[in-house]
This record gives C-alpha cells, sequence and structure tokens, in this order.
C-alpha cells in the first residue's frame, strides 16, 4: 500500500513533535494519558495471542514506575518470570520518534515484533513508513535512545 504525501507529512509531523513539547517532565517509560503501560493492553498477548489484548483491571504487575494489565492469571505469571521478553522497546514510545531523535507517544495498536522485540509506533502513516526498513530505524533509535529516555 502506498501512502498519500498527506499521510507522509501528518504521520511525520506528527513522528517529529516531542512529547516535551506538551508535559514539563517526560518519563523514561509511556505511561500516555491512562497512567498504565501500554494504556492497559496485556504485553504478552502480542506474543502469545499474537494481537494486543486488553488487560483485566483486577490482574496487574507494577513493573518499573508502570502498572501492567493482563488477559490472565497464566499471562500475569508468564511476564513476571521474564519481564523484558514481553516489554516494548523504547519504554513504548515509538519507534520511529525515536529513530529520528523524537519521544512520542506509542500506540499500542500499532505494533511490530521484530526478532523477539515488541516496538510501537504513533499511528498507521508512521508504522507504513518504519516498515520500509525497519533494521535501519532500529539501529538509528537504539542510537538515540539513551539520550532521549531521561528527557
Amino acid at each position: 500500500m502506498r501512502l498519500t504525501r498527506r499521510e507522509m507529512l501528518l504521520g511525520s509531523t506528527l513522528a517529529c513533535l516531542p512529547l516535551g513539547a506538551f508535559a514539563k517532565d517526560v518519563p523514561e517509560l509511556n505511561l500516555s494519558s491512562t497512567g498504565l503501560a501500554l494504556r492497559g493492553i496485556d504485553p504478552t498477548s502480542y506474543f502469545n495471542a499474537g494481537k494486543p489484548l486488553e488487560g483485566d483491571p483486577s490482574i496487574t504487575v507494577e513493573h518499573q514506575g508502570g502498572t501492567y494489565r493482563f488477559a490472565s492469571e497464566e499471562a500475569r505469571v508468564a511476564f513476571l518470570q521474564s519481564p523484558e521478553s514481553y516489554l516494548p522497546q523504547y519504554g513504548g514510545f515509538c519507534a520511529y520518534g525515536t529513530a529520528v531523535g523524537s519521544k512520542v507517544d506509542g500506540d499500542p495498536y500499532r505494533w511490530n515484533i521484530v526478532d523477539d522485540k515488541l516496538y510501537l509506533n504513533i499511528n498507521r502513516p508512521v508504522d507504513l513508513l518504519w516498515k520500509t526498513d525497519k533494521p535501519g530505524y532500529i539501529a538509528d533509535a537504539n542510537k538515540n535512545w539513551p539520550g532521549l529516555k531521561n528527557r
């Protein structure tokens, strides 16, 4: 599918807006407007169900400053056994935004798994752009993230 010029411009513009423009202190972990990590989506569901599943508010884990919800007790236990296996890269911020040097929201419904790692993007146009060069954008994001994560 080809993006229109308008979609590319919109996506690129949104991806380049740093969250710092909207919030004074941006955390290392993306808690978006919900206060929940992954907006309440079960982090294990991407790997085990192949899609994002809403977590149950009664099945949670506090991990590194974020509250994660899980669709089942089994999912919660799997996460507790190996949290790093399920956490999104770049604290759940947009992978493309991180690649271009900006810290912006990641949408848990715009996701990709590459080499057993979870990546989020801000919207469909940005996600489609990111998919045109996943290895390149991941390499750039990995270089940029240390300088972005605590700003």
